[in-house]
């Protein structure tokens, strides 16, 4: 599966947990760690939801190309 979300990082720059992000949506710590080794994705709702926890943008969770 290709690598498309920064979502490992910007918890450590947020120095925030996989066990605090899970608490904050109610989910299984698994289900966040596979997000985090992309095993699987959050859906665009959630995404959503840990965009705003985290105080950022939904694209600085995804790695895609900025537009210059």
């Amino acid at each position: 599966m290709q690598d498309i979300n920064r979502l490992k990082l910007v918890l450590v720059e947020k120095k925030r947990t996989n066990k605090w992000l899970s608490e904050q949506l109610g989910i299984n710590p698994s289900t966040v760690s596979k997000w985090c080794t992309n095993s699987s994705q959050p859906d665009l709702e959630t995404l959503i939801k840990i965009a705003a926890l985290l105080e950022v943008n939904v694209q600085d969770l995804l790695n895609t190309p900025k537009v210059v």
